[in-house]
């Protein structure tokens, strides 16, 4: 994503990349390794580029990189995070379950739990790395860091919501609203 990122011009497609990763923490830009709460973890950390602090990516969690020359786009970083994080709120609606941001921590919430998370890089005014929801994975790693750099915040997954889809199925749903978000 990088790679595709430095090669850019002003004519390259913009992309969108779904996908799972293999168990990893990752810790962005501002990651401080004190959000980290075992010394021993059995999963690899990873630093990234990206904003943010440490997070997880299991399998179960559907990831999201929307590759997009953001100065077509006309607006600002935040309004970048609002619409992405609408994505997922719209997409969590089809499932009848309400959602909503946080303007003071970037992500989506349900019941105060966090479901989704969000974590870019903008350079040469193209977007990478993206948005991550849990869709059905251990959430047990998570239990090992603060995530987002928040301690004790809850993180919950759309199965414990009572959605049985499978990460493609959510994904199937989640593009249609990622692409008008997008394209607004």
């Amino acid at each position: 994503m990088k790679a595709f990122t430095d090669a850019r011009d002003d004519r390259t497609p913009d992309e969108i990349w779904v996908l799972e990763h293999p168990p990893v923490y990752t810790l962005g830009l501002a990651g401080k390794t004190e959000h980290l709460l075992r010394s021993d973890l059995p999963i690899p950390v990873v630093r990234t580029d990206r904003g943010g602090q440490v997070t997880y990516h299991g399998p179960g969690q559907l990831v999201v990189y929307p590759l997009i020359d953001f100065k077509r786009m006309h607006i600002g970083v935040r309004e970048l995070v609002r619409r992405l994080e609408q994505t997922v709120i719209d997409t969590l609606a089809e499932y009848d379950i309400r959602a909503n941001g946080d303007v003071d921590a970037p992500g989506v919430y349900v019941a105060g739990a966090k479901v989704a998370s969000l974590g870019l890089r903008i350079k040469n005014g193209a977007v990478y790395h993206g948005l991550s929801l849990n869709v059905d994975m251990d959430l047990t790693p998570f239990g090992w860091i603060n995530p987002c750099g928040y301690p004790d915040l809850r993180v919950t997954q759309l199965k414990d919501l009572g959605v049985s889809d499978s990460v493609q199925q959510v994904a199937d749903r989640l593009l249609p609203h990622l692409e008008r978000q997008l394209t607004v």
